[in-house]
């Protein structure tokens, strides 16, 4: 096979592997950031709940407030029915406790449900915090994980880059830069194999000519259709 044509099936094969390093990076960070996720999604329930919880005790102190305002009129309200005069005035007077007496009794229903909806929150918020504590360490835990993980990716990297660049000092630079002109459209199907006797990157058929070609492989050989760099793999030589 020819020298160059060894070289530039190396070189695409090293590419391909440099190529696939993002897609695992990303797929390990995407494990992290799901974990990482639900620990934010679990604080801000969390920050919700106590802020509903704040806003019902709020509630709860206004109607506490309107509750003793209410027992201040009842004591008027007692006051007046002894200096009352006239059964219009007595059925007034009745009338308006009647009505601050109901007002009395929803406030306290209302005061009793605001704080049996806190209780319930503050079961919500303990339930939340324990799940909390095992996700924060499942999150350290898969920190340590994929830094290591990342750590061993970036080093398998750092190789194939010195790889390919003691590959790179040895390739001619005419045919090099022959080899990029294809790749910026190509990517990691610049340098493909033919088998049964077509281009396995437009998977259209070469001509008997180029195919021929093909497997002398004495010259860099290009697909006539769509132009990527062709050779003959050992094993499709052996068939």
């Amino acid at each position: 096979m020819n020298k160059y044509l060894e070289q530039l099936i190396e070189l695409s094969q090293i590419d391909k592997e440099i190529d696939s390093f993002e897609p695992k990076i990303e797929a390990i960070k995407k494990e992290l950031s799901s974990v990482v996720k639900k620990q934010s999604d679990l604080e801000t329930k969390k920050d919700e709940l106590l802020e509903e919880k704040k806003d019902n005790e709020l509630k709860i102190r206004q109607h506490e407030l309107h509750i003793a305002e209410l027992s201040d009129k009842l004591n008027e309200i007692s006051k007046k029915s002894a200096a009352v005069k006239t059964d219009k005035e007595a059925k007034a007077l009745q009338l308006e406790e009647d009505i601050t007496k109901e007002q009395l009794d929803f406030a306290n229903e209302e005061i009793e449900r605001l704080q049996k909806a806190n209780e319930v929150k503050d079961d919500m918020i303990l339930e939340i915090e324990e799940e909390l504590q095992e996700v924060s360490k499942v999150v350290e835990e898969t920190t340590k994980e994929i830094e290591q993980r990342l750590s061993e990716i970036e080093k398998q990297r750092e190789e194939v880059y010195a790889k390919r660049e003691k590959l790179l000092s040895k390739i001619n630079q005419k045919i090099l830069e022959f080899y990029h002109k294809v790749r910026k459209w190509a990517g990691n199907t610049t340098v493909v194999p033919v088998k049964k006797q077509a281009c396995y990157g437009c998977f259209m058929r070469i001509n008997d000519k180029t195919y021929a070609s093909v497997i002398k492989s004495e010259d860099i050989v290009t697909c006539p259709h769509c132009g990527r760099i062709l050779y003959i793999e050992e094993t499709t030589e052996e068939e």
